[in-house]
């Protein structure tokens, strides 16, 4: 069968190539792939950034965005041929540390996990997949051209979870939230954030096309103006950063109302360095009890809440923020960036 993949490690070695046939080891559930997101990481891992194949092996099938149908399930399994099927990216270690061994395999602390598509496990970008059932998650029928969202949405459900738990710890009755960011993480939180009947706020650099019609379509205001002008109008109680960009990021460090809370969803890159006061952060951080935190990934949990905010959206909207879709002998057009995109799948089918 056909598959989608690159040698971690080796620049320039993405590729549509033929596979063998899922190997049962990796589920009980037989799927046939419908589509597959293209996202950063993907992106990194075919620049040869990192990425790990599965021991023994140097090739991995690339994808972790997935969205298949069932095609095989065991009695008992909970799943029936027909399902519309997203698949969990991380898996636990095998000798797991607290986290994991409590399903929390999110905040995983020795760094020994497994992860479909990145890490030492073939991913979902082929015709055909399998997946244990226990780390499936079934969407709702009426997801079939935008449950390719799932994994993505999955995150922000976790930064949202993380978010609430920590406003929790004293009296929270968030009213306003700024996204930075108006990508597909940065649409989807602010989503999140108009299904909990927020203010929704999302900051972005672009001043036409898609991005700011997705947002007021959404119930949102868009801002092109600095993040920090943005915040020191509004002061919201949170702030979820979704770009990773050093000079969007520090802004956020400290722009809340008293107690308020930043999370921080966008991975930047190193070796890059700017100028900070960190003794005027540091004092407003501690005399206003704010909390900056970090949020990566997701867990079962955070999966099903992302299959019920799915549901619950417009599903017109959702189509719109996948802007291209190409099928996958094109695969490497994927790879390609375009300042109106937001989400870029492929075509498994």
């Amino acid at each position: 069968m056909q598959a989608l993949t690159v040698r971690p490690g080796t620049a320039g070695s993405l590729a549509v190539t033929e596979v063998p046939d899922p190997d049962p080891a990796y589920g009980d559930l037989l799927v046939q792939g419908l589509a597959l997101g293209v996202c950063g990481t993907d992106r990194e891992i075919a620049d040869g950034d990192f990425g790990a194949a599965p021991p023994g092996r140097d090739v991995l099938v690339l994808g972790h965005e997935s969205l298949g149908r069932v095609l095989e399930a065991p009695e008992g399994s909970g799943f029936s041929a027909g399902d519309l099927v997203a698949g969990v990216v991380r898996r636990p270690d095998p000798e797991p540390c607290g986290a994991c061994a409590h399903g929390q395999f999110d905040m995983c602390r020795n760094g020994r996990y497994t992860e479909r598509g990145i890490k030492e496990l073939d991913g979902y970008g082929s015709r055909l997949w399998r997946v244990e059932s226990e780390y499936a998650i079934r969407l709702d029928p009426s997801l079939e051209q935008s449950g390719v969202l799932m994994e993505p949405t999955s995150v922000v459900a976790k930064a949202w979870d993380q978010i609430e738990k920590v406003g929790n710890r004293a009296w929270f009755e968030p009213r306003t939230v700024v996204v930075t960011g108006a990508g597909p993480i940065g649409l989807l939180a602010a989503m999140l954030g108009v299904q909990r009947g927020l203010d929704v706020h999302v900051v972005d650099l672009v001043t036409e096309g898609r991005k700011p019609e997705l947002v007021r379509d959404l119930g949102g205001q868009y801002h092109s103006d600095p993040v920090a002008e943005v915040l020191g109008r509004l002061r919201p109680d949170i702030v979820i950063e979704a770009t990773g960009a050093s000079q969007v990021v520090l802004p956020t460090l400290g722009g809340t109302s008293p107690y308020g809370i930043t999370c921080l969803t966008g991975v930047s890159s190193a070796g890059r360095t700017t100028s900070v006061d960190a003794g005027a952060l540091n004092r407003d951080l501690v005399l206003e009890n704010d909390v900056v935190i970090g949020s990566v990934n997701a867990n079962f949990e955070h999966y099903s809440a992302a299959a019920q905010a799915l549901a619950a959206a417009d599903g017109e909207w959702l189509g719109r923020l996948v802007t291209r879709t190409v099928p996958l002998e094109r695969a490497a057009e994927a790879f390609e960036t375009d300042d109106d995109d937001v989400k870029v799948v492929l075509d498994l089918t």
